[in-house]
């Protein structure tokens, strides 16, 4: 936590000191400090997790403090995010706390006109650049988008949103409104884009796994339909080893600091193919699930068997 938040308060300072002298310097330590946002944001799914500290009441008290720092309501999240891990790869129990995807054939089924939203929600520009700092700043401030039934979860909507409105406040009366969001909106909106695209990473590509429900084993789910993202050290230490994510889904309740430990000591894990930086570039050309083939495929299956009867043929060529 000291290693977390401290320096994201110690940049988001100085970048509203160098406000006075130039705008690009407060975007780059903006920038610095959403890596920190990424990080806190672990220590906060974590805690949702209940496997940041041993205490319950430790776990939720963080949670609810790096709820507000994160601009995340932490008892409404942590609820959709359970539901995520119960149903993450089953095809019958899509919705909640996960990216839309639809297969091949509801995709074909479907009127135009939700075709073309289902383009656009996919298209990389909006998925990963406007879409996460609407989640974050918007949605996440409406009581009507959580899905939870419970008194509890329905007051952290408010609860966060009073925090966070007095946290306005209190910089529009002291460093001014117009400062505030000159620092705070960048890091927010760096730090969103981040988050989505390692939660995007982390369950759409190629060769995921998705079933039924009736065929759908909650092992198979968490080994091959969450990603081995293997990331530089640097991005691994910032993103708090999200990237074993297989792991982590295989059990939640193992910390963040733990993870690559898990990973290590146990052989079965090294069998796992990772993502690097450059392969999980791939992952936004796919959009839709081939339940024939069962992997994630563009838009236009055709395209996509002419692309595989190319690369049979060039491997026989090359034989």
């Amino acid at each position: 936590m000291l290693n977390s938040i401290a320096p994201y308060f110690i940049l988001s300072y100085l970048a509203y000191r160098s406000l006075q002298i130039s705008y690009v310097l407060t975007l780059v330590l903006c920038f610095f400090a959403a890596l920190f946002v990424v990080r806190i944001f672990i220590i906060f799914h974590d805690c949702g997790h209940g496997s940041f500290f041993k205490s319950r009441k430790a776990n939720d008290f963080v949670g609810v403090i790096t709820g507000i720092l994160t601009f995340t309501p932490y008892f409404a999240w942590r609820h959709s995010h359970a539901v995520h891990h119960a149903t993450a790869g089953d095809l019958d129990h899509r919705g909640i706390g996960d990216v839309w995807t639809l297969t091949y054939d509801e995709y074909q089924q479907m009127p135009r006109w939700k075709r073309i939203a289902y383009r656009m929600y996919r298209n990389p520009f909006i998925i990963f650049i406007i879409g996460p700092s609407i989640e974050f700043v918007i949605f996440n401030r409406l009581p009507g988008a959580n899905n939870s039934d419970k008194p509890r979860d329905k007051r952290s909507v408010m609860w966060t949103n009073l925090a966070l409105l007095g946290i306005v406040l209190f910089f529009s009366f002291t460093i001014g409104l117009k400062n505030y969001l000159l620092v705070q909106l960048p890091i927010i909106a760096i730090a969103s884009s981040i988050g989505v695209w390692l939660f995007y990473v982390q369950h759409q590509y190629e060769n995921v796994y998705w079933e039924r429900h009736e065929n759908w084993d909650f092992a198979s789910a968490a080994l091959y339909g969450s990603s081995f993202y293997k990331l530089p050290k640097v991005m691994q230490w910032f993103t708090g080893n999200i990237g074993f994510h297989h792991i982590h889904h295989l059990s939640p309740k193992i910390p963040n600091y733990k993870l690559e430990d898990c990973h290590n000591d146990n052989p079965i894990f090294t069998e796992l193919e990772p993502l690097t930086l450059r392969t999980s570039l791939k992952s936004i050309r796919v959009r839709l699930w081939d339940e024939d083939r069962h992997k994630m495929i563009g838009y236009h299956k055709a395209a996509h068997d002419a692309a595989e009867a190319a690369m049979a043929e060039a491997a026989l060529a090359v034989e």
